[in-house]
């Protein structure tokens, strides 16, 4: 399995309901790198995964849809605590629906075969989503 990787990271605002969050059930402040991994099982006619850069656009315009957001006033986030780990499956859920749109290019949603997404909220701690994109 071929695989290509992009990062960014993403700024947020959020808090959580429940005692095992502790300190954190208050409003704070998040940034997280954020990487996928889009896999296929055989490069495209010009060796590639998919194009890098379009994989970075669509990596960018999903995160900017929450960078600098309270994630806590989203109508779509109403009544979730939207932990690393929910984060990464909703991540991977946005760019799961732009790529099949056609945001890496003509052919290559249905190519592609598997992605991750890797949530790294510290050097010491992260959280992943990992699935099919067929």
């Amino acid at each position: 399995m071929y695989s290509l990787a992009v990062r960014d990271h993403v700024m947020i605002a959020h808090s959580f309901v429940g005692e095992v969050f502790g300190p954190a059930q208050q409003l704070h402040g998040a940034t997280y790198a954020v990487e996928i991994e889009l896999r296929r099982a055989q490069l495209d006619g010009n060796g590639l995964v998919c194009d890098v850069g379009l994989a970075l656009a669509a990596l960018k315009s999903v995160l900017g849809e929450l960078n600098y957001q309270n994630l806590d006033e989203l109508a779509e986030f109403r009544g979730r605590n939207t932990t690393t780990e929910f984060l990464a499956g909703e991540i991977f859920r946005r760019l799961k629906s732009c790529i099949a749109a056609g945001a890496l290019g003509p052919g290559t949603a249905g190519a592609l075969s598997a992605m991750r997404v890797t949530l790294r909220e510290s050097p010491v701690a992260w959280a992943a989503f990992d699935g099919a994109l067929v």
